[in-house]
This record gives structure tokens, C-alpha cells and sequence, in this order.
């Protein structure tokens, strides 16, 4: 990817800014016969896959705190990547030009080694750097054609690419809840996302009949909350579940009085919520069938019985 050299020089900067003993002391892989000086870190870069459509790509990176057996060894290696967790993990980062990324803690990929040229304690700490591509046109209009047949017209067809209205009701709704100071989402992060935002994208649509006349059509959401802070995610994630649970309806289109009925609302405040998403909900509207037009009547067959 063209942005990794200004992510690297991002995290290395955000690293010397978290631990003010490595200012200047943050390497990319140096070579082998290096020397390393004490309180320093080294970052490298490993594997890069494709996560999901939603989240972008992944790159896998490592950072390698190095310590002093003197000036606490092993114990300040432990100090240093506490301190790295609690101020990297989950956490929204933005280069110089604007592209953002969010990094999540993954644990360790070594044991703890002593290096041996330095005779420094290290042992790498690895994070997953997820970055969200440009959202393609076509990728972004995947629930533009999951839109029922219940919101188009007779004429409409799937290459029209109508809009999900139901997508659109509840990113309204969501923002009528949370104000102009929330920034809401569909379908995907954006490759220049901010922070507090809501990301509402579909997983499953159903359809299931209601008599001869009618049909119901569920269709099931992840809402991503992407908070400040830990504190802000939960609070916000369990209030809009408690708001959908207690209106249970959400305006479609309030000139056709139509709405969609809340049929499921949960949130798991443990669910990472850049990744996951933290609220799993089902919408149900009942639908009309459209009947084809034909005469109430298509024919009268009379057999007249005679009676001797």
C-alpha cells in the first residue's frame, strides 16, 4: 500500500511521544552487526491481508522495547508494553495527510530474549493496524441492491442500484439520537474516518410469508460505536439499545406513514468496536404482495339442471 512509509512514521512518532525515553531512539529493523543503544524500541512490519469490506486491510506490526538488565531488564520491558497497550490498543491514528488507521493490541509473538550484541531484554509485542480503503462505488451500494422489493417501485429492477431506504431511516434515526457532534457511517469505514462515529452495515436480509396476501421481510444490522474512550462506547452503545428497545418503531417514510418495527436489540460491551461492532439489531416491516393485474372474474361457466 502506498500510505505504509507515512504509517510508519506515525507509529514511531506516536511511540516516542508514549515513551519519552525513545525519543530519537526509534529504529526500523536495524542491521544484524547493530549495537543497539539502551531504552530504545525497534518497529517492523509483517504480514498484510485483507480483513473486510468493512474494515479495510490489515497489517500485522511488531514492536520490540529493549531495556537495560541494569536499569530493570525484563521488568521494564513489562512496564514499557503495559504502557503501550493501554495508550495504543483500540485506538484511532491519523498521519500527516489526513489518512486514518486504528491499531488493536494482538499480544505477543516471542518470548523474552536478551539480544545478543547489546545484551539488552526485549521481546516483541505485535498490533494490528487496520486501515480502511476508499470506499468503490459499487462496494458501497452492496445494500443498495439488498433493497427489498417491498421499498422499490412495480418497475424498479436490481441494476437500478435503489438506495436501501431502511439503511437510510436508520442512519437518520441514529443521528437524530446523537446530534451533529456524531458522525454516522453505512455500509463501511471510510479511509478518512473520524472519531465519535457509528457504523451501521447489514449482514442478513429475510424473507418469510405472511398469508397469501402479505410477507415479512427481516433484515439484521452490527452497529459499530467508535467512541473517545472506553467509557463513552459503552454509554452510547447502551442507550441507543435502550432507545430502540422503548420507541420499537423507526420512521421509513412518515408521508406514507410507514415505519420499521424494532424486533431484536442487543449490545455485547465486551465486542471490539472498530471490528465487531458492539449492537446486533432486527428490523421487521410486513409487506403487501403486489397482485398482477387480472380480472376478478375470468370466466362464468352455467349448467343449467333440469328438474323432471
Amino acid at each position: 500500500m502506498n500510505n505504509i512509509p507515512k504509517m510508519r512514521a506515525t507509529i514511531k512518532s506516536k511511540l516516542a511521544e508514549i515513551i519519552p525515553e525513545w525519543k530519537g531512539q526509534v529504529y526500523d529493523l536495524p542491521p544484524l552487526d547493530l549495537i543497539l543503544p539502551g531504552s530504545c524500541a525497534v518497529v517492523t512490519f509483517a504480514e498484510e491481508v485483507q480483513k473486510s469490506s468493512w474494515a479495510g486491510y490489515r497489517r500485522i506490526v511488531k514492536v520490540w522495547p529493549y531495556a537495560r538488565v541494569s536499569n530493570g531488564g525484563f521488568e521494564q520491558v513489562e512496564a514499557w508494553t503495559q504502557q503501550l497497550i493501554e495508550a495504543l490498543h483500540d485506538v484511532r491514528l491519523e498521519d500527516k495527510d489526513g489518512h486514518a488507521f486504528t491499531c488493536i493490541y494482538l499480544g505477543a509473538s516471542d518470548s523474552d530474549r536478551i539480544d545478543t550484541l547489546s545484551g539488552l531484554a526485549t521481546r516483541a509485542i505485535r498490533f494490528g493496524i487496520y486501515v480502511p480503503e476508499p470506499v468503490d462505488t459499487t462496494i458501497s451500494n452492496n445494500a443498495l441492491l439488498t433493497s427489498s422489493v417491498a421499498d422499490a417501485s412495480p418497475s424498479a429492477t436490481l441494476e437500478s442500484g435503489q438506495p436501501d431506504s431502511w439503511l437510510t431511516a436508520l442512519h437518520d434515526w441514529t443521528q437524530e439520537q446523537l446530534g451533529n457532534e456524531w458522525t454516522i457511517y453505512k455500509e463501511a469505514w471510510p479511509a478518512g474516518y473520524v472519531a465519535p462515529a457509528v457504523l451501521w452495515r447489514l449482514t442478513a436480509s429475510n424473507f418469510a410469508a405472511a398469508g397469501t396476501s402479505a410477507f415479512d421481510v427481516r433484515k439484521q444490522w452490527i452497529g459499530h460505536v467508535y467512541g473517545r474512550n472506553a467509557q463513552e462506547k459503552q454509554r452510547i452503545a447502551t442507550g441507543l439499545v435502550e432507545r430502540l428497545s422503548s420507541q420499537t418503531r423507526i420512521p421509513l417514510d412518515l408521508a406514507d406513514r410507514r415505519y420499521l418495527t424494532v424486533s431484536e436489540a442487543s449490545v455485547d460491551l465486551q465486542a471490539d468496536a472498530f471490528l465487531n461492532g458492539q449492537i446486533r439489531l432486527t428490523l421487521l416491516r410486513r409487506v403487501q404482495r403486489e397482485l398482477p393485474n387480472a380480472p376478478l372474474i375470468r370466466e362464468v361457466t352455467n349448467k343449467p339442471v333440469l328438474d323432471y
